[in-house]
């Protein structure tokens, strides 16, 4: 077969195993899914002997060391993903809640159930445990999913692919629910994505050019964040302290994720105080300080920024500062440059608080705590499939329920509409 006509089988075959989950029981769907971990366990081996064949092409291909770090499947990272399958198994099932029920003039009772998306295609790079995690949590929300991982993982992503089939199959649940592409061809990603009568969500995961290409290309909804430029504005009266920590852990702790902290913000009735402590704790880290002009009068090792640094995503220990005149201020940047991802104001004025939750635009604003606390599991959901800065169908951290929709349902004793 051609490599379109491949992918158009598989999507076929993802959507006829979608439309089979939908009478998976939750005991069903728990039980395959421990019968995952187990089998993660049990055939580590074949995983790890795979995994190499990927970590050998890398390394001869050049790859960096921080690119061969996420390829590798480490026993950290396998211990990840065996424990990820068995909490999504202790998840609640979000699929058949009944909500919303009310009884119509014209007594009919209306309302609404929870049901799966159907197909969700995902693209993504580099990690090869985004295909266990993606596929756990779709399989659990009684999706289909099909996988187009990056070309360097491919032969761990069909490893991984093969181990959770075999469990499916050993339940008698239709193997096509979870399916890695194995075409490593560009093309596959085109032509993945004009398959809107199978496919009916796209999520994309890795690098703004990637997800800038699968958005400009898909006949398909798509849910995507693009970057995560993620700002703290330090209002006059925020306590330094806890200032310096929140914007410390923001930067330092991970800097190389979506969640970390991009710009900080400072009123400047604050500034003074503020700027000489913080930046010292981020200087001790390694952290560069490219700042407006009041801000480098006021830290002597800072650099100054250019326009082009107030969008930047870093994903590195550079952190762009600019002091404001107030919230108006601050919240006139966001809008500028913000990346509707993570936002937060360090203030003990409550009225400022209530206006920054309100006023600003992002699928996570917060109060006096780290950008960090963005992540699905932070938030209770559980795990996460990713992160979406749009707002149809959801906005943030995406966890099981993100993973579904809702349907209109209808009881009646034999009404007719007059």
């Amino acid at each position: 077969m051609t490599i379109q006509e491949t992918i158009q089988s598989m999507a076929r075959e993802a959507k006829r195993a979608a439309r089979n989950l939908i009478s998976l029981s939750t005991e069903g769907k728990n039980r395959v899914l421990l019968r995952m971990a187990d089998a993660l366990v049990e055939q580590k081996e074949f995983i790890c002997r795979e995994n190499e064949k990927d970590l050998a092409a890398g390394r001869e291909k050049g790859l960096s060391d921080a690119m061969l770090d996420r390829l590798t499947l480490s026993d950290k990272v396998l211990d990840s993903m065996i424990n990820g399958l068995k909490e999504v198994a202790a998840l609640p099932d979000p699929v058949g809640e009944v909500s919303e029920m009310v009884k119509r003039p014209s007594g009919i009772m209306v309302g609404r159930m929870r049901i799966p998306l159907g197909v969700i295609g995902m693209i993504y790079e580099s990690r090869p445990n985004v295909t266990v995690d993606a596929a756990a949590l779709c399989l659990k929300a009684g999706n289909a999913i099909l996988l187009r991982g990056g070309s360097e993982a491919i032969h761990s992503n069909l490893a991984l692919a093969k181990v959770l089939q075999d469990s499916l199959a050993a339940e008698n649940i239709d193997a096509a629910a979870i399916q890695v592409i194995p075409v490593t061809d560009r093309e596959a990603v085109t032509f993945m994505l004009a398959l809107e009568e199978e496919i009916d969500l796209i999520i994309p995961r890795g690098g703004e050019g990637l997800i800038r290409f699968v958005s400009e290309n898909s006949r398909i909804p798509v849910l995507k964040h693009y970057k995560g430029v993620c700002h703290v504005f330090v209002d006059e009266t925020a306590d330094i302290s806890m200032a310096t920590d929140i914007v410390m852990n923001g930067k330092v702790q991970r800097p190389g994720v979506c969640n970390a902290l991009e710009t900080m913000l400072v009123h400047e009735n604050i500034a003074a105080d503020f700027l000489p402590k913080a930046g010292a704790e981020l200087e001790k880290a390694g952290v560069e300080i490219r700042g407006c002009a009041k801000t480098c009068a006021l830290l002597p090792n800072a650099v100054p920024a250019t326009e082009e640094d107030w969008p930047m995503e870093y994903l590195d220990l550079i952190l762009s500062v600019k002091v404001v005149s107030g919230l108006d201020e601050a919240m006139e940047h966001i809008v500028a440059y913000g990346s509707q991802h993570t936002e937060v104001i360090v203030t003990n004025n409550y009225t400022n608080s209530q206006r920054f939750l309100k006023e600003v635009d992002a699928s996570a604003v917060m109060v006096n705590a780290s950008t960090r606390f963005s992540d699905g599991g932070q938030f209770g959901l559980g795990a996460e499939i990713g992160i979406s800065t749009t707002k149809l169908h959801a906005y943030g951290p995406m966890g099981l329920k993100e993973l579904t929709t809702r349907k209109f349902i209808v009881y009646g004793d034999g009404q007719v509409r007059v």
